[in-house]
């Protein structure tokens, strides 16, 4: 499941995405409402957590906007506006659900889980690359018929390595993937995590080196034995 936060506040967001990346979703995060009507329509997101006090646009009319725009993500606003009034205005606008800060991480997943149930949101798609093989459902990573255990901050390089198989990811894009994993994003560190997701699907089985260098620039998915 691809969920987007649109949330201007680092010290609410910082915790919640964390929590969302350990839970094995893949996460984008923006601060401003006018970013977050450009990543929703450019990118298909399953879920949107929505603040209502944004700068550049503000959480009600973004909503609107979607839905206007016909929008199948599910809006969940999380706000500190706790009022009937706000609420109301909210579900008019087209939100699928309504949570006031200060909320618990246990509860707003549940919350997740619980409006995904009722529309009937479809899972995220198996990705395959080769014998190489990710399923988000079951938070499963396989390589033929061997499953590979991975941290979360290497399944989400690997994640995002997969969906884009042909695009080069710099240092700076993959920690933007995996920021909120405290140190975890640090340069020296993304090359530990990829060093690790190599060792682990050699491990696995692979022949050829699953990741490849792009000298000067970054990372990509190599061509992986079929």
């Amino acid at each position: 499941m691809r969920i987007l936060v649109v949330e201007d506040d680092p010290r609410i967001h910082k915790s919640l995405v964390e929590d969302l990346r350990r839970q094995h979703y893949t996460v984008d995060v923006v601060e401003d409402g006018l970013t977050g009507l450009d990543f929703a329509r450019t990118a298909a997101h399953d879920v949107i957590l929505l603040d209502i006090l944004l700068p550049g646009l503000d959480g009600f009319e973004l909503c609107r906007r979607l839905r206007s725009e016909k929008s199948k993500a599910l809006i969940l606003m999380i706000t500190a506006r706790a009022a009937v009034g706000d609420k109301v205005r909210a579900l008019d606008a087209g939100a699928d659900d309504y949570v006031v800060k200060p909320f618990d991480l246990a509860e707003l997943s549940a919350r997740i889980r619980a409006v995904s149930r009722r529309h009937g949101a479809v899972p995220e798609a198996i990705v395959e690359q080769g014998r190489l093989r990710i399923d988000p459902s079951r938070q499963l990573v396989t390589y033929g018929a061997e499953p590979v255990p991975l941290t979360s901050t290497e399944y989400t390089i690997l994640q995002t390595l997969m969906r884009s198989p042909l695009q080069v990811f710099s240092h700076q894009m993959l920690r933007e993937k995996i920021r909120n994993f405290r140190d975890e994003g640090d340069r020296d560190s993304i090359r530990t995590h990829i060093a690790n997701l190599r060792r682990k699907l050699r491990i696995a089985g692979a022949i050829r080196d699953p990741i490849e260098n792009v000298y000067g620039i970054g990372y990509r998915l190599a061509e992986l034995d079929s």
